[in-house]
């Protein structure tokens, strides 16, 4: 166990799912800092919902580095016990985008606030509720924000940052997204995966567009070249003949399927490409898996991989295919390496527990980091 550079806490985290990533974008990104949390010497306490099925698809028993609590997604009453239940906690974490009962939880949680408890919210997808709060003045979550001890954000830099200061935050400051080697790792293609490019992403609505535009967009323009879909939601999408989707890809096979096709795409939503600064989960599990990674043109990649040697970056579905035909097995292997390498000097959840030890503990939060290398 790694020793913290503060003394243990015990921490109580709402949002949607510890154990299931069906319909859960940030199940990846949840696990690696509550296993690297625990790692520390930490105690998290996971509450989440039984709600959209996902306790019906779960990929991960429940883990022996936090102790999830799962309550019915119905009635208000059940979501004010664990709320209760909590109480106590050195810190408190509402997370975005639980799904249910965050309008409830968002105002609750701040109630658990005294000299020995901090509340954070944390903000799983900052342009999304930014966007919100930008179009409704009459949000009751203009009110609750200042109340907060600190926003955390998932990704966004600068752009998010002063638009919640704008918004009366107390300080916010990006954990973004980074690789759990543990969970993340190379391994032997599986035939299964084959492919010259693989995307894997749940049909959302203002990613779709851009899937069409980057994925299915250089699909079309190289027939001859094999594409590899995964994730929910795909299955009514018409797609190009030499486009195979294999639906919903657990968790367990990730590596398998960054590290068949030859390389990997990644599409960010509208919102965070807007913003920038917002790497997704699945770079750097493409990274931990040792892929080729193709990602869309967004602010700030150079901070996280760099472009032509760790990553290849492509404005439009004519640049994806573009490096497609240039790619072969050597130089894709060559690049996937060099990310690999990357992000485990610098990009780990190692890495971001001990940032956010050291904001809670108003250390120097850079020297942090290096010590947790």
């Amino acid at each position: 166990m790694t020793q913290p550079a503060s003394p243990p806490m015990n921490i109580a985290f709402f949002a949607s799912s510890l154990v299931s990533a069906y319909w859960n974008g940030a199940a990846t990104y949840y696990r690696g800092i509550v296993r690297a949390l625990h790692a520390r010497g930490h105690r998290v306490r996971f509450y989440e919902p039984d709600a959209f099925g996902r306790q019906q698809h779960r990929d991960i028993d429940d883990p022996p580095w936090a102790e999830v609590i799962v309550y019915p997604g119905e009635g208000d009453a059940n979501a004010r016990r664990m709320v209760e239940h909590a109480r106590g906690a050195d810190l408190v974490v509402k997370a975005s985008g639980v799904g249910v009962f965050d309008e409830l939880l968002e105002e609750a949680v701040l109630d658990l606030r005294g000299p020995n408890t901090r509340v954070v919210f944390w903000d799983v997808d900052a342009p999304a509720t930014l966007d919100r709060l930008a179009a409704d003045f009459a949000d009751p979550f203009h009110a609750l924000v200042p109340r907060y001890d600190m926003v955390l954000t998932y990704g966004g830099g600068d752009p998010v940052v002063e638009a919640y200061r704008r918004f009366g935050a107390r300080d916010c400051v990006p954990i973004y997204n980074a690789l759990d080697p543990d969970t993340h790792h190379p391994v032997e293609a599986d035939p299964r995966f084959a492919a010259d490019l693989g995307f894997l992403g749940n049909r959302l609505p203002d990613r779709e567009a851009r899937v069409d535009a980057f994925f299915l967009r250089a699909a079309g323009l190289l027939p001859e070249r094999r594409f590899l879909l995964g994730g929910s939601g795909w299955d009514d999408k018409a797609l190009p003949a030499n486009v195979r989707n294999v639906g919903h890809v657990y968790t367990a096979d990730h590596n398998a399927f960054n590290r068949s096709p030859m390389a990997v795409l990644n599409v960010s939503r509208d919102s965070m490409a807007r913003y920038g600064f917002s790497p997704a989960t699945r770079v750097f599990e493409a990274a931990g898996s040792a892929a080729c990674l193709i990602t869309d043109a967004w602010e700030g990649i150079e901070l996280f991989l760099e472009p032509g040697r760790e990553v290849l970056v492509a404005r439009n579905g004519e640049e994806v295919a573009a490096h497609v035909e240039r790619l072969d097995p050597v130089r894709a292997r060559r690049i996937g390496e060099a990310a690999y390498r990357r992000v485990l000097a610098e990009h780990t959840y190692a890495h971001r527990a001990a940032q956010l030890e050291a904001l809670l503990e108003g250390r120097d939060a850079a020297r942090a980091v290096e010590v947790a290398a």
